[in-house]
């Protein structure tokens, strides 16, 4: 970048260093609510070992955070999240590796916007009007997408509607910046969070906690006629258990958004690890407590409802576990709603933040790297907004999620193992915060787990999912070969922030060797073997 260019960068509006690690725990306090999104479906796949299952899951991420924690420590300057500072890691063994971890990363957190305001918008349709009214069928059919899935095709209906008038209003709600925004979600936090917190603790106080509802832990299993019955710890057994744990990781290891603030932290070194270990600990409490007092409160009959599986019913079935008559049920209703709300900003606040890095760094397309006055990622923001539109007229959300699932799970395994390369590569980096090298070896392995759910249990969740979760990763390849080959002529951009924080020793040896590409061919190898073994329910 030459003097003049440099000089007008220094002029424009960029990220506002104006934040704290509290400000970011709430900025992230929303990703506890994902448990709404995707408790029913888990329980209704898996069983009564759906507790077990969250509590597995929301113990891998915390251990997890550990790395995502350091790496963010070594990038002060930049901002976007956990997924940022990995492809900086495999940035040197293949500029067409390292994008995908950005990519991932957002194509997994985006469609959440589209998720939670359905997800609300069904709510309030399930509280007004009764489930045979003509209301809750009408819809126009604008495509048919059954070539991605089977039954799945744009449609605009009541739901769609509601949705995108509470996505609007989410959208305008952070014009005004991280910092105004936070403090927003705060007090909604401390609203609509409380009603999970009550959940999870009502029937550990009351002691209503029935065994049989809890155990035993055996998969539940489907034959041919659609009957089911428990089954056991065979192929399919432990195939039914990969998916469950698949789609449980979506939602427990999604709170490491919180070091999405990095560059926005008014003090980074300390802010970003408390900010990770504080939302880590919010997650272990909810994740760990609500689908515990959900299952033994429910039941294994219950939970089979199809209005559990899709989630349209979880919000009145978690009201009856605190009691009440009509009118505590419907205030209950409207929190968990809100909650919902909570995490779609959430993922707004983070995800175009990580568009709006990936732009800074030459991934993404140059555009999204504008901000406005307040130094919101206003391009990136509009950008989340359009693509969650199209997402709110697909017919099936649940589809959705799992094949953006499938790209999150590629940005953990990717980033997993950015901790141990960045440990070799760059050693010599000051760390704020160092995960000790046992944690760094277990969460590593933990990547190569995760993946293991991926390949055996992904297609759980409906024939394809993996398939078209790897093509939606692959879509990054035209649009990193355009920003890097057509606007920036083969040339990584350097920012004036980047050149300032550059220790000066940017050249990196490739420390790490072959060993990286090692990593990569065993998990492809691994995904393959167990996707052929698989032996997925009826």
């Amino acid at each position: 970048m030459d003097q003049s260019a440099a000089a007008d960068a220094l002029t424009q509006p960029a990220l506002k260093r104006q934040l704290t690690w509290v400000d970011a725990f709430w900025a992230s306090s929303g990703v506890p609510a994902g448990v709404l999104l995707t408790m029913g479906g888990i329980a209704t796949i898996i069983g009564q070992p759906s507790w077990i299952v969250w509590i597995v899951s929301i113990m891998m991420g915390f251990i997890q955070a550990f790395v995502y924690a350091e790496i963010a420590g070594l990038y002060p300057h930049k901002s976007g999240g956990a997924s940022v500072y990995g492809a900086a890691a495999w940035l040197p063994y293949g500029k067409f590796i390292a994008p995908v971890s950005v990519w991932c990363n957002w194509l997994a957190w985006s469609p959440v916007m589209a998720l939670g305001t359905s997800l609300g918008a069904g709510y309030v349709m399930a509280s007004l009007f009764a489930p045979d009214a003509a209301i809750n069928t009408w819809r126009i059919t604008l495509l048919d997408l059954g070539f991605i899935r089977d039954g799945l095709h744009l449609r605009i209906n009541f739901v769609s509607i509601i949705a995108t008038g509470f996505l609007l209003l989410t959208f305008a709600l952070q014009h005004h910046g991280a910092s105004r925004a936070a403090n927003f979600q705060k007090v909604l936090g401390i609203i609509c969070l409380s009603p999970l917190v009550l959940v999870g603790l009502v029937p550990i106080l009351t002691g209503d906690l029935p065994s049989d509802h809890l155990f035993p832990l055996l998969p539940l299993i489907r034959d041919t006629a659609g009957h089911m019955s428990f089954g056991s710890w065979n192929i399919l057994g432990l195939t039914v258990l990969a998916g469950a744990m698949f789609g449980a990781g979506w939602s427990t290891y999604g709170f490491e958004t919180a070091v999405c603030y990095t560059r926005e932290f008014s003090n980074p070194r300390r802010d970003t690890v408390r900010a990770i270990m504080a939302a880590g600990l919010l997650c272990i409490v909810i994740f760990t407590l609500v689908p515990l007092a959900f299952q033994a409160t429910l039941g294994l009959d219950a939970l089979l409802d199809p209005k559990i599986y899709d989630g349209s019913g979880v919000a009145l079935a978690l009201a009856k576990i605190v009691g009440g008559g009509a009118i505590v049920t419907n205030v209950f209703v409207a929190m968990l709603i809100l909650a919902l709300l909570l995490i779609v900003m959430t993922s707004m606040l983070g995800s175009s933040r990580t568009l709006y890095q990936a732009s800074v760094d030459g991934w993404l397309p140059r555009y999204l790297s504008r901000v406005n006055k307040h130094g919101a990622p206003t391009a990136a923001m509009w950008t989340d907004l359009g693509f969650n539109l199209i997402l709110l007229l697909a017919s099936d959300y649940f589809a959705v999620l799992m094949i953006s699932n499938v790209c999150y799970f590629i940005f953990n395994f990717l980033n997993l193992q950015a901790g141990w390369i960045h440990r070799m590569d760059r050693g010599h980096w000051a760390r704020p915060f160092r995960c000790p090298t046992w944690l760094l070896a277990l969460a590593a392995t933990f990547g190569f787990v995760n993946m293991a759910f991926m390949g055996a249990g992904a297609d759980v969740w409906g024939e394809g999912t993996l398939r078209n979760g790897l093509l939606a990763a692959m879509l990054i390849l035209p649009v990193f070969w355009f920003r890097h080959y057509v606007q920036d002529k083969g040339v990584f951009p350097t920012s004036p922030v980047e050149a300032e924080y550059a220790p000066g020793d940017e050249a990196i040896t490739r420390r790490a060797g072959w060993l990286p590409y090692l990593a990569l061919a065993a998990c492809a190898a691994m995904v393959w073997l167990l996707h052929i073994s698989a032996q997925l329910p009826a």
